[in-house]
């Protein structure tokens, strides 16, 4: 089940671990998404494009921004 969608927020599941979270992409709103925090570099954000069609949870984008050899 994914969370309700608040606050602009948009009802997500992560498509590489299946976890629920509120993605703010394109909300409206003062406070900017969670994602634009990570560094994950623009090769890594190619290959994570190119795999999903989908906001990463933000427990996936951490673990992806802090080992770059880790699968996407």
């Amino acid at each position: 089940m994914t969370p309700a969608a608040t606050d602009g927020l948009r009802a997500a599941t992560c498509p590489r671990c299946g976890g629920a979270f509120a993605c703010g992409v394109g909300a409206d709103r003062a406070t900017p998404c969670f994602c634009v925090s990570f560094e994950l570099g623009d090769q890594r954000l190619a290959e994570l494009r190119a795999k999903w069609d989908d906001c990463l949870c933000a427990a996936c984008l951490a673990a992806l921004a802090r080992d770059p050899e880790l699968p996407a």
